[in-house]
């Protein structure tokens, strides 16, 4: 529970009016606020949560509002709790941080350019085998979301494991001054955002912002890179995991990858454990070595990691496989930069290599999205993509956007440009067939989530046309 004496202490607030002295929650959403709870009025980008404040409180029991935006005389909500700041967004993280304050677990901060979100909920569903997880919801993990998820704190909770974005330098600095983590995982470098840093070494450097605040820093010691960077910023207990660097503290032998999943042997200094996880792909080897080497960093055993990394099924959106109608389709449409991309196409080539050889698979379909806020890199990276894939298993490859039209004009291969991701669902539904496997990604503006919507309502409405032949 929050109590006013809290609320106001930890956001320095003023009390103009006096209703319930506690909530059982924090809300920024007037369509969701729940009874009990208190609603944060945030200033966004589109939409003034000030403007909904009379429906929030309809339901919630009170509110934190920019002082230049409520007239204290004339109140309709004098049955309400309302506390004036001056404003909003610094309060919820003001409030964030002194909740982190009051509690003694451990804090699990998670960056890196590729694979937090998944290495966030695998180490979750570790730490969840004996202890009440609280963790970054979906993929809230910006200066709102993050401190949001750790007003969720309760007397139950146990450790807290919190996913941290960055589209700047700063942004990580910033996340970690509320959450103040005391480990901190990440998980590669990449080319992502580049609009918003201009180079790689600047990348490294903001997701390295979390080291000053870890006690404790594990890292991926593949990424000679990233540990260029960790020896020359960071003095604290480093724990490292990869698969080529067999020196690393966490290791992995004997990879058998399939189409549902990957069997390996994690190997500590305690001994090794087999894994049997659902999850596919060599990238989701390194997510799983993360979670593996944070999990191990607070004194969980390789029989309680064996557990949680097997128990767990995967993240929407993110290299999901799905069989339709003879089809493979690997839906990985959450996101994507030239890091990300790379990974899954090596992926789509390794399940159509090894169909080959069983004759499951009979072509490689890419139906690949822009990769936006690439900044300068943007026009090269795409046709250094096109390159890359004539070079590799890939039979079609429909390209979606301006950007990609660039990679499809160096494809070698049947190239197909697309406008939208409508578009490409109806051209790849044209071209279909039994035994393809299709890989589908791009960026999150790309909303490539469409082109699979499109082969479904494609595929209804062929169900329906023959249903109606049938009853003829």
């Amino acid at each position: 529970m929050l109590n006013i004496r809290d609320i106001i202490e930890a956001t320095r607030g003023r009390l103009v009016s006096e209703g319930e002295s506690e909530f059982t929650g924090v809300s920024i959403d007037s369509r969701t606020i729940k009874s009990g709870e208190l609603f944060i009025a945030l200033n966004g980008d589109r939409f003034d949560g000030h403007d909904f404040l009379s429906d929030a409180l309809k339901t919630g029991k009170g509110a934190i509002v920019n002082s230049s935006r409520f007239t204290v005389h004339g109140s309709r909500f004098t049955d309400r709790t309302i506390i004036l700041v001056d404003n909003t967004l610094l309060a919820l993280h003001d409030l964030g941080r002194y909740i982190r304050k009051s509690f003694n677990g451990h804090v699990i901060g998670v960056v890196g350019s590729n694979g937090k979100t998944t290495t966030k909920e695998l180490i979750s569903s570790i730490l969840g085998t004996r202890m009440n997880v609280l963790k970054t919801m979906g993929n809230l993990n910006n200066h709102i979301g993050m401190p949001l998820s750790i007003t969720k704190m309760d007397k139950d909770t146990g450790v807290m494991v919190l996913e941290m974005g960055t589209n700047r330098p700063g942004d990580i600095d910033e996340l970690c001054n509320i959450a103040m983590p005391d480990v901190g995982v990440v998980t590669n470098i990449g080319y992502e955002h580049l609009q918003g840093f201009g180079s790689l070494h600047k990348v490294r450097d903001s997701e390295l912002e979390i080291a000053p605040y870890a006690k404790k820093l594990v890292v991926n010691a593949d990424d000679s890179f990233l540990m260029e960077g960790v020896n020359a910023k960071f003095k604290g207990d480093v724990i490292t995991f990869g698969i080529e660097a067999k020196d690393a503290d966490l290791t992995v032998k004997d990879i058998d990858f399939s189409d549902d999943g990957t069997r390996f042997i994690i190997c500590a200094n305690s001994g090794c454990i087999d894994i049997d996880s659902k999850i596919p792909g060599r990238f989701n080897v390194y997510n799983s070595l993360a979670a593996a080497s944070a999990a191990h960093a607070i004194g969980f055993n390789l029989y309680e990691i064996k557990k949680g990394l097997e128990s767990f099924t995967g993240v929407n959106m993110r290299f999901e496989v799905r069989r339709e109608k003879g089809v493979t389709f690997l839906n990985d449409v959450y996101n994507a930069n030239p890091s990300s991309m790379e990974e899954s196409i090596n992926e789509l080539a390794r399940f159509a290599d090894a169909g080959k050889y069983t004759g499951k698979y009979k072509r490689a379909i890419a139906v690949l999205g822009d990769m936006l806020e690439l900044g300068d890199y943007g026009i090269a990276g795409h046709k250094k993509l096109g390159k890359k894939l004539s070079d590799m298993a890939v039979d079609v490859f429909i390209g979606v956007g301006p950007l990609m039209a660039l990679a499809v004009s160096e494809f070698r291969g049947k190239g197909i440009c697309a406008d939208t991701s409508e578009d490409a669902g109806i051209e790849l539904s044209k071209i279909i067939e039994d035994g393809d496997i299709v890989l589908i990604k791009g960026s999150r503006g790309m909303r490539m989530e469409k082109v699979m919507a499109a082969i479904e309502e494609d595929g209804s409405k062929k169900s329906v046309d023959f249903a109606g032949q049938h009853r003829g």
